[in-house]
């Protein structure tokens, strides 16, 4: 059974930091409390970097790529919030659909950025942004505000993944490719989200099973859903953030606790689930709750405590 080195990144000077993504040369990014802001970051040779913001009091590094290069949020100074793209030492708002706000999440190696963002008629519609433009990738069918319909990842392909609502309104996960966007379907249920697609295609994210009753982590892959399961001890939900190259999964499971319940990370590789929690030194004095990003060397960022204190954290296979 494969264990794994923690290390936790720090902060920018305030209280807590998160990690959101990494690349394949171990570079990460998030977000962190600095002195009166919450920065995004970029983590690089074991050295924080913060990136700043738009002029607001929150920001949040969501994607990296294999260059270094940010995707990610910022408010601006009238509280708004921007997508943002981090490249050559500049963070630069990257427009909207019209709505005045927007939020950008994943970037593939060529610089494509994809998110969500208001359109002029005030609704949630996902967007690819390349080469200065962005393009409005439509929906699954619903049309009006309250729906949220976002695109979440995207490959080296410009494949899209991410959630639309469709007519009946009911939340999907979606491909976008070669101009088109289509459902992946669900585990059995009603609804469906996806997060993350890799090289080959393979998709994760989270779907309802049959009676609606539990939602699980899935990957799909060749036109068909694998249900991932739940970690022992579940309150009946997971979802798979983040996926590699090989089909290894990151993401959570919700726990049953005395409190309700708490979530925990975890891996999924060689067709088990496993607590990431149970893979690191017994007395680290970490909890890990949300794996959200692996790369092909099998590190793993996500946040968690330790003694407490909210954390970024990065695993390293041993």
């Amino acid at each position: 059974m494969e264990t794994y080195t923690v290390t936790d990144l720090g902060t920018l000077g305030g209280a807590y930091s998160g990690a959101q993504g990494i690349n394949p040369s171990g570079q990460i990014t998030g977000g962190s409390g600095a002195s009166n802001t919450a920065d995004a970051f970029l983590y690089s040779g074991g050295q924080m970097m913060s990136l700043g913001n738009l002029g607001g009091s929150s920001a949040n590094g969501n994607g990296i790529n294999a260059s270094g290069e940010v995707a990610g949020y910022s408010t601006n100074a009238r509280g708004k919030y921007r997508a943002f793209l981090y490249s050559g030492r500049n963070m630069r708002d990257i427009g909207d659909l019209g709505g005045g706000q927007a939020t950008a999440y994943a970037i593939n190696d060529t610089g494509i950025v994809v998110g969500s963002s208001i359109t002029r008629k005030g609704f949630n519609h996902p967007f690819v942004y390349s080469k200065g433009r962005l393009t409005d990738l439509g929906t699954l069918g619903s049309h009006g505000p309250g729906f949220w319909n976002s695109a979440q990842g995207i490959n080296d392909s410009s494949q899209v993944v991410g959630i639309s609502y469709n007519a009946a309104g009911n939340f999907l996960a979606f491909l976008w490719s070669d101009g088109k966007m289509r459902s992946i379907g669900t585990l059995g249920g009603d609804w469906s989200d996806a997060y993350g697609i890799n090289s080959g295609g393979q998709v994760t994210g989270q779907a309802y099973t049959r009676g609606n009753v539990q939602a699980h982590a899935f990957l799909w892959s060749h036109g068909k859903m694998m249900d991932l399961g739940v970690l022992p001890g579940s309150v009946g939900y997971s979802w798979g953030f983040g996926l590699n190259s090989f089909g290894v999964v990151v993401g959570q499971s919700q726990q049953n606790s005395r409190n309700g319940y708490v979530e925990h990370a975890f891996v999924y590789s060689f067709g088990k689930m496993r607590d990431l929690n149970k893979l690191i030194p017994a007395r680290s004095g970490w909890f890990l709750k949300e794996a959200y990003s692996v790369n092909d060397s099998g590190q793993i960022v996500g946040d968690g405590t330790i003694h407490g204190k909210d954390r970024a954290f990065v695993l390293t296979p041993n």
